[in-house]
């Protein structure tokens, strides 16, 4: 059973964990965010529960910071709307809320055990393919967490998973949907096509009209509104210099992180379960009847792959692998810390069954020397007080920004450096007016209009800034000889296009009349025929694809069906459908993956539709 959840756990359980730790691990500095004084106010309340004001920044802090770990150098703050970021942040925190109710109202649940299991399997809490508890603790406090903080958030997500896989696993379809949806994605369609040419030579622009457009589009051809400006920049790594650790302290961390060691032991078991086919008793007389066989001599690997109803680890010999405290049942562990190498336990009772237990060995981790974590400890220990340091220099920068009428005096108080930059627009621009919130700041009326110096932004959780417009660039009427050729180029390729329209409307008008024979050249041009064309059929524009897919069945095989559509360069395709042919019946290999496509796509849309519900019958509100 223990293995069963071990090997269970590299399904949807295993990739919810280590999707949440990945987004989890895609920020930094979520320690201040936890320590930070909370807000009683709230952000919105569902049916009752409350979700708080911190709940909400770190929501959006850890969006914000998961798009630039994903994104990397690609990231761009400008795209990154910090009202639209709260609003999808606070949508999914009511989303979550919404699911965990309703996995209670469904009684789901997840046991502690099984969500040992998903611990121990989590890559991220691994060293060398081996939980690690030293690990474990590392991570989770760099997220903020204490043991029993993060167990309530992981079971939170386990019960989401649970649900979802329970509702959205459930959809399904008849065979008569299979055999329809079989039929269109089987069909192929015979098509023929010519090109109508746009002809960009053939017109002629007078200085006029191109005047005219300039004219009525003359908002389209402005200046962008652009800011210069000042700004004093606080990095917290200026910090690191000005701070020193004692040799005390150094020491009674290096006591603290060593004495989180923990041994790490490999035991093997045979288990017996207790389940509705085997009794109390049935179960410990046949435990017992095992340890009577393993004390006459019998191996204990034989006798587990014969006995033990643990298939996970039966056929391993009932071998668990190495796994510290804290991993298996309290009862189960109890027994296995008391053991010494290649001894084996008396009958164990945990909440699966009966077990013996054999400890196969025991790996003491090597204590590392006081001088070889010195200056990791020393990095860890100074962190602390850059922290602080930096959080009080934020403070002050604020607080002298907000007095002052120029960044001058800010920037002699902390010693600072006043920074200018390019000119940018409300699109953004490179280095500092590339973060979206330094954009919303420039721009913003305070700023801009009324000359004030902005409020503290933070750029990435190592850098603040603080800034004051220094020229603004209102937007101008570019003149008519900057824009002329690009106004000419796009007039000329409109109508362009538009002529080749016309001319493949009356094309297609004729063929429908019969006034041009199907089998000719049109425009000199012959018809590049398609027979069994799929819907992913290769060599064949999309566009061109989507419309044949779209077109009518043809009446008749001399009563061909027509369609145009538009090239990215103006030019006209005109497409004629001749037949659509029916595919082969499908085999039932296809029948079954098209039954697991449709189900799939019914299951997601079930879940869908069942967070819809959720949302309707919910009292929402938000603050």
């Amino acid at each position: 059973m223990l293995q069963n959840i071990r090997d269970n756990s590299q399904g949807w359980i295993a990739k919810t964990i280590i999707g949440l730790i990945v987004v989890l691990m895609a920020f930094t500095g979520i320690e201040a965010i936890f320590q930070a004084t909370t807000n009683s106010q709230d952000a919105a309340k569902v049916n009752g529960e409350e979700i708080s004001q911190n709940e909400l920044s770190q929501a959006v802090d850890m969006q914000r910071r998961q798009l630039m770990q994903q994104l990397g150098k690609d990231f761009d703050a400008s795209l990154l709307d910090e009202k639209m970021l709260r609003e999808a942040a606070l949508k999914g925190l009511i989303d979550r809320k919404l699911l965990l109710q309703g996995a209670a109202d469904s009684k789901f649940s997840f046991s502690e055990a099984a969500l040992d299991q998903v611990i121990l399997q989590t890559p991220e809490f691994q060293e060398d393919g081996k939980f690690s508890a030293e690990r474990f603790d590392q991570v989770i406090r760099q997220l903020g967490y204490s043991r029993m903080q993060f167990r309530q958030m992981l079971t939170q997500e386990m019960l989401i998973g649970q649900l979802r896989a329970g509702i959205a696993g459930s959809g399904f379809v008849t065979d008569q949907e299979v055999l329809n949806f079989a039929r269109l994605e089987k069909q192929t369609r015979d098509f023929a096509t010519v090109s109508v040419k746009a002809d960009p030579g053939a017109v002629k622009l007078t200085d006029d009209e191109v005047k005219a457009y300039y004219d009525q589009h003359a908002k389209e051809f402005m200046t962008p509104d652009q800011v210069v400006i000042d700004y004093l920049e606080l990095k917290k790594a200026s910090f690191f210099d000005q701070v020193t650790v004692k040799d005390d302290e150094l020491q009674a961390l290096y006591e603290k992180e060593t004495a989180n060691l923990a041994e790490q032991r490999r035991a093997a078991h045979i288990l017996i379960e207790v389940n509705d086919k085997m009794t109390e008793a049935q179960a410990k007389a046949k435990i017992e009847e095992v340890q009577a066989r393993l004390a006459k001599g019998e191996s204990f690997e034989a006798l587990a792959k014969e006995f033990s109803q643990d298939p996970g680890s039966a056929n391993n010999g009932g071998d668990l692998g190495f796994a510290g405290p804290g991993v298996y049942d309290p009862d189960f562990e109890t027994a296995l810390y008391a053991l010494n190498k290649d001894q084996v336990s008396a009958p164990v009772r945990s909440s699966f069954g009966w077990h013996l237990i054999k400890l196969l060995g025991v790996e003491a981790p090597e204590v590392p020397s006081f001088a070889s974590l010195k200056d990791k400890l020393t990095r860890e220990l100074k962190t602390q007080q850059v922290e602080q340091r930096f959080v009080e220099a934020t403070k002050q920068l604020e607080d002298a920004a907000f007095e002052a009428s120029d960044l001058v005096q800010p920037a002699s108080d902390l010693k600072l450096t006043v920074h200018t930059s390019a000119p940018f627009g409300r699109e953004g621009g490179e280095g500092i007016a590339a973060n979206r919130a330094v954009i919303q700041a420039a721009f913003s009326p305070e700023v801009l209009d009324e000359g004030a110096n902005s409020t503290a932004i933070e750029l990435d959780p190592e850098t603040i800034v603080v800034l004051r417009a220094k020229e603004h660039r209102k937007p101008e009427q570019l003149p008519l000889a900057s824009v002329e050729t690009a106004i000419r180029a796009q007039l000329t390729k409109e109508r362009a296009s538009a002529a080749a329209k016309t001319h493949a409307d009356e094309l297609i008008a004729s063929l429908r009349d019969g006034k041009l024979p199907l089998d000719k050249p049109v425009d000199g041009q012959a018809w590049k025929v398609t027979e069994a064309a799929t819907r992913g059929q290769e060599g064949v524009e999309p566009a061109v694809l989507q419309a044949l897919f779209r077109m009518a069945k043809p009446a008749a095989k001399d009563k061909p069906t027509f369609a145009d559509v538009t090239l990215p360069d103006g030019s006209l395709m005109i497409v004629r459908l001749n037949s659509v042919n029916e595919g082969a019946a499908p085999t039932d290999e296809e029948k079954e993956q098209y039954r697991r496509f449709l189900a799939s796509r019914v299951g997601q849309q079930d879940f869908a539709a069942f967070r819809k519900e959720l949302e309707a019958k919910a009292d929402i509100k938000r603050f």
